[in-house]
C-alpha cells in the first residue's frame, strides 16, 4: 500500500540531541521534552525511510522510547525546540 503524501511521525527517544543532529533525520525537528527525552518530529516519505530513520537512532546508540504515527497536516511539534 502507497500513499501519495508523507506520514507525519513522533520518534521520541531517551536523553536530549543536539540541534547538529538534525541533519541525520532528514532536516526533523528535534523537540527537547521536561521528561529527558528528544521527540523527533516531521514527514517520512514512506516504510523505508522510516526504517532508515529507526536504523541511525540505533547506530548513534540513542535508546528508543515510542514511534507514534500522528496527523499528516499537523505542523511541527511547536513545544520546546531544541536550542
Amino acid at each position: 500500500m502507497s500513499s501519495s503524501r508523507p506520514q507525519r511521525y513522533e520518534i521520541r527517544v531517551r536523553g536530549h540531541l543536539a540541534p547538529r543532529w538534525a541533519p541525520w533525520f532528514d532536516g526533523m525537528a528535534l523537540v527537547a521534552q521536561d521528561d529527558g527525552t528528544t521527540v523527533i518530529d516531521g514527514p517520512v516519505a514512506d516504510q523505508s525511510a522510516l526504517h532508515g530513520l529507526l536504523r541511525t537512532i540505533s547506530d548513534l546508540g540513542v535508546p528508543l522510547v515510542s514511534v507514534t504515527a500522528t496527523d499528516a497536516d499537523a505542523p511541527t511539534h511547536p513545544s520546546r525546540r531544541t536550542p
